[in-house]
């Protein structure tokens, strides 16, 4: 199986593709696997870790809403998969590789979102960045201490994802694209559900571009990628989409982001955060045991940065609740 997948990548991949045959291989060599290429293992692997299924309760950008429709961090990631995979297709790139980056992309991120790795990258003296927590997860945090042991191109693609960061190969330059391109336009689909915003409140020089709807901007990023980078060595957006992708991008700071009440209830996550980090700062002993042992090689700000930034939305809730709020109790 795995050579018949070997053989189709050679006759079929775009000649700036990364071929399985041609990675850089592991932090640890291991025996090779007779059915899967590393790619496809490195993917199998992060769909079976613990921190890929924490990804269901942790915010994408609304707090705990109420309906069940909302993205989180799970489907978030599972949209960006899909459009990754769309956009390596396209360009005859190697979508396993594509696949398993995609899916790592965002093991690292706190719970609440960008406020999460704001208030840890405020707290922290080394900073915080999700995309490098990610790194930390698939190399150390996982598997106990012993990390995921993944190919260095899913490594470095992970890493890389964030616009204005650079991945070396092109699957992780799909990636990077994709993870935008789902970012904006879901969104605008919760901020819409959510009565933030309504679709006449789009910047129109965007949409009369790119579409009226999600899936039409979705599919004219897609587009705009392929005839930009089709047959070269590079993945680009065409420059007017990319402005319009851009405009969008700026009208949900503005717009959503930024808006009061979206900004109050981040404010109270940054505050429940916040309150751990000192509290376990100032009772190291009260870390779980994998983290108290991580601490006798690693300093204290990066283990609490590890167990906080792990947290689920509601984990972190019933820690703090645990912690500060007094227990109920009755006269007997």
């Amino acid at each position: 199986m795995k050579d018949k997948t070997i053989k189709i990548e050679e006759m079929f991949l775009s000649p700036y593709a990364l071929k399985s045959v041609d990675t850089v291989g592991r932090l640890r060599q291991e025996p090779p696997c007779p059915m899967r290429t590393p790619f496809q293992r490195d993917r199998d692997r992060i769909i079976h870790c613990k921190a890929f299924r924490r990804l269901k309760n942790k915010t994408q950008v609304f707090f705990s809403p109420e309906g069940d429709h909302y993205r989180t961090r799970l489907t978030h990631t599972l949209a960006v998969v899909q459009i990754a995979r769309s956009i390596s297709r396209a360009l005859s790139l190697n979508e396993d590789l594509t696949e398993a980056i995609a899916l790592g992309h965002d093991l690292g991120h706190t719970p609440f979102g960008h406020s999460g790795e704001r208030i840890l990258n405020r707290l922290n003296p080394n900073g915080f960045l999700h995309n490098k927590q990610s790194v930390r997860v698939v190399d150390y945090l996982e598997e106990g201490g012993k990390g995921l042991n993944l190919t260095r191109e899913v490594v470095d693609g992970i890493l890389n994802h964030k616009k204005g960061w650079t991945p070396k190969t092109l699957e992780g330059m799909a990636v990077n694209y994709a993870d935008r391109i789902a970012y904006i336009n879901h969104d605008i689909d919760d901020a819409i559900n959510g009565g933030f915003i309504t679709e006449k409140d789009l910047p129109k020089d965007a949409t009369d571009l790119l579409g009226e709807t999600s899936s039409q901007r979705i599919n004219s990023m897609i587009l705009a990628i392929f005839r930009e980078s089709d047959g070269k060595n590079f993945v680009k957006m065409a420059e007017a989409e990319e402005q319009a992708t851009d405009t969008l991008r700026d009208f949900l700071f503005d717009r959503v982001y930024n808006d009061i009440t979206f900004k109050t209830q981040e404010s109270k996550a940054e505050r429940m955060l916040g309150a751990l980090y000192a509290y376990f700062y100032d009772n190291p002993d009260k870390l779980p045991e994998f983290y108290i042992k991580e601490l006798i090689n690693t300093d204290k700000d990066t283990v609490i940065c590890d167990y906080i930034s792990g947290m689920s939305d509601g984990y972190a809730v019933k820690t703090f609740t645990e912690l500060f709020i007094p227990d109920k109790w009755e006269l007997t």
